[in-house]
């Protein structure tokens, strides 16, 4: 099952399963602005990551007294997810949690998802209600991936990535899948960043954010470029495939992180993881904005 939602010269295409952004095209001149899930690079558009982000120290975490195990970025991507509303420029998805959830993850929970097309852009938003009678711990993010170059004759390199604020931004650098934490440093994000496969020969490259960030994905060459935008969501990451130079960035916004290295596998205790009480509702969102 597909949803395609329009509004003016935008079409956006989201799968019922994972609610997955799947399309984003300018009608007007047929320009697709995600990644359209190559197997032979990387078989995904813009998956959810829920109910956590990045990897689990051996795939394993600890909540009152058990242990639980969840595959890198959760469970959420994976799942068919029920259409609540519909119309011609919103879509509603939601996801609850199941006797298959709680398996691996012992909490009651709705997950909802809604992309909403407007004016030169796209808003999605994530809702998590714990709609149990114990404090919910989950990390939730995105996962788009944008096309590039965005249009033929232009190559990965010939595009660079824009940080506003121009300011330096703390990065957290992995080991392996984890991030190690004692090691971060300040990254050189007061610049515009030349796009180049190399850059990714260690995973993402991953920063702490706070307050209002965009990343824009430009060219000296061309008028086309996305931008993704949020407000207070504390991490970011960008990825590419390496040593296959594929040909697309991903823009994650994330409020969560992978384990790090001195984790000690209490879900609770987990850098970045998030709390809601019993009936409590968490709201985040992102935009992304295409010229």
């Amino acid at each position: 099952m597909t949803v395609t939602i329009t509004a003016g010269h935008l079409q956006a295409k989201i799968a019922g399963k994972g609610a997955e952004l799947q399309s984003l095209v300018d009608t007007s001149n047929d320009l697709e602005y995600i990644w359209q899930a190559d197997p032979n690079h990387w078989g995904k558009h813009a998956p959810i990551l829920f109910p956590i982000v990045g990897a689990l120290k051996e795939d394993t975490y600890q909540h009152e007294g058990k242990s639980y195990h969840l595959p890198r970025h959760g469970f959420a991507r994976d799942m068919v997810f029920t259409v609540v509303e519909k119309r011609t420029d919103y879509a509603l998805f939601l996801l609850e949690s199941s006797t298959e959830t709680k398996v691996k993850y012992p909490f009651d929970f709705q997950l909802y998802v809604s992309y909403e097309l407007g004016g030169d852009g796209l808003v999605v938003k994530y809702q998590v209600k714990n709609s149990g009678q114990k404090e919910l711990f989950f990390s939730i993010g995105g996962h788009p991936a944008f096309n590039v170059p965005l249009e033929k004759g232009l190559t990965f390199e010939d595009y660079y990535l824009s940080f506003s604020p121009k300011k330096s931004r703390v990065k957290l650098p992995l080991k392996g899948n984890y991030i190690d934490y004692e090691q971060r440093t300040l990254g050189q994000t007061n610049t515009d960043l030349r796009l180049t496969h190399d850059m990714f020969a260690n995973d993402a490259l991953v920063y702490e954010t706070k307050g209002l960030h965009s990343y824009s994905i430009r060219s000296e060459k061309s008028p086309h470029s996305v931008t993704l935008s949020y407000n207070n969501m504390p991490y970011v990451g960008f990825w590419s495939t390496y040593p296959v130079k594929s040909p697309f960035l991903c823009i994650e916004p994330w409020c969560g992180i992978a384990d790090t290295l001195e984790a000690s596998g209490e879900l609770s205790e987990k850098l970045g993881i998030q709390a809601l009480s019993p009936e409590e509702l968490f709201e985040t969102k992102y935009s992304i904005t295409v010229k």
